[in-house]
């Protein structure tokens, strides 16, 4: 766990995940993105409880929302219930070595990635299959070297 939180370095990174949120891809790569956003979300959840929360994550994701331009609040109420599963979980998932924390963000994102599908569906859209859980996988493979570049940089800066 780290001692002290830079703050600049909180706000580049939530900053970076929209900016990759959005950003351009190949239209067939783009169902393979990771979830950038839900990666920050856990990452300083994780990393300090105390100073990132539920109310904080519900805030990027009504930002996320914007910027997406999907329905209001789909991706806030996700965030946050991000938010409050590692904050439930966060002591035990310290103590987890990386690759049993990278199932847990497949599971914490899956289940997102299946809260903003499912409200999708109601609204109308006419996605099918499982194909909307790429993301959640693509997640938990690119969470170690997320994870390590973010305590470098909290480390050097905080």
């Amino acid at each position: 766990m780290l001692s002290v939180i830079s703050y600049p370095v909180f706000i580049l990174s939530v900053v970076v995940a929209l900016v990759f949120s959005i950003s351009l891809f190949p239209v067939g790569w783009f169902e393979f993105r990771p979830e950038w956003l839900g990666l920050v979300v856990f990452y300083w959840t994780f990393r300090a409880p105390a100073q990132f929360g539920i109310v904080l994550a519900w805030c990027l994701g009504l930002l996320l929302d914007v910027l997406e331009a999907t329905p209001l609040g789909v991706n806030a109420m996700a965030m946050a219930l991000i938010a409050f599963l590692v904050l439930t979980i966060h002591q035990r998932l310290r103590m987890y070595p990386m690759p049993q924390q990278c199932l847990m963000v497949f599971l914490l994102l899956g289940i997102n990635q299946m809260l903003v599908h499912f409200v999708k569906q109601l609204l109308g859209a006419d996605d099918a299959g499982f194909s909307y859980l790429w993301p959640a996988l693509t997640s938990a493979l690119v969470w170690p070297v997320f994870c390590i570049l973010l305590d470098n940089i909290n480390r050097k800066l905080g």
